[in-house]
């Protein structure tokens, strides 16, 4: 694979995605021991050890760039600064705790508040997804060093999928529970529940789902490498009204409902949700 643009960038994510993983990994053999940050906001051990690791490295690296990440506190100034990486040391931690492998390490770059670097990294599956602005989606095993990533990568690319009846959508195992996606199971063939927003945009950007919907509220660190991924496969993450996020916002938190695939089927599943709303 020739450099893509952000290369050293990409490279500095990838090893700090790596080291995250397999702390992870490590942890998800033991107990799993885990605590409530805020109501149905757990936290474990692994988040905080691979929130340091990730953030010691991009620091040697970028000192000069915010770091905005949901276990450390937020830099104050970091809105001020023209470049800042958007930090998820695993998201899914109700899926890590439960044994579901479905958690994943989330790694973006923001430059002037547009994703140009995204790296997900699942540790269970180990498979690393990763991409830069104007170089693409790709997709490796999970295993050594960013060179040998490169090396062992695949270019990814959204699903073929035309139409919203026809459409396999991966969507929150909790929405799903809790019947909030009740009203649009029937503009599906098929709805899935999958953990990790994070790991569910890298499987829509890999064309192994053709969609994602999700109501509930996101934050910055949970979607921003996934919405990389998913320009950069051909496809689109925007909210239910079409509007696409700026990233590194004084607040972080994504209230609206968003929908993740090929532009077609977010158009038509966008246009049926305005006609209801009518």
């Amino acid at each position: 694979m020739p450099d893509l643009p952000y290369s050293h960038e990409l490279d500095v994510a990838l090893e700090a995605a790596s080291e995250a993983a397999a702390i992870l990994a490590r942890h998800a053999e033991g107990a799993r021991e885990s605590w409530e940050k805020s109501e149905d906001n757990p936290v474990t051990k692994a988040d905080l050890e691979a929130d340091s690791a990730i953030v010691e490295r991009l620091r040697g690296a970028f000192p000069a760039d915010a770091i905005l990440s949901e276990e450390t506190a937020r830099d104050p100034g970091r809105t001020a600064k023209p470049r800042a990486w958007i930090v998820d040391p695993m998201d899914g931690t109700k899926e890590f705790i439960q044994r579901i492998p479905e958690f994943a390490v989330s790694i973006a770059l923001v430059e002037r508040s547009e994703p140009v670097v995204g790296v997900i990294a699942n540790p269970s599956a180990r498979v690393v997804v990763f991409g830069t602005r104007g170089g693409g989606t790709h997709r490796a095993p999970l295993d050594g060093p960013p060179r040998a990533l490169r090396t062992q990568a695949v270019r990814a690319s959204i699903s073929a999928c035309e139409r919203l009846a026809d459409a396999r959508v991966i969507a929150s195992r909790t929405e799903i529970s809790r019947d909030q996606l009740a009203a649009y199971a029937e503009w599906f063939a098929k709805l899935v529940p999958v953990g990790s927003i994070a790991w569910k945009l890298a499987v829509v950007a890999c064309g192994e789902a053709d969609l994602n919907v999700s109501v509930a509220p996101k934050n910055e660190w949970d979607v921003c490498a996934g919405d990389l991924l998913l320009r950069e496969a051909g496809g689109i993450y925007c909210a239910f009204d079409g509007s696409i996020r700026r990233y590194n916002q004084p607040d972080p938190l994504i209230a609206a409902g968003m929908v993740a695939g090929p532009p077609g089927l977010v158009a038509e599943f966008c246009d049926r949700e305005a006609a209801k709303r009518c």
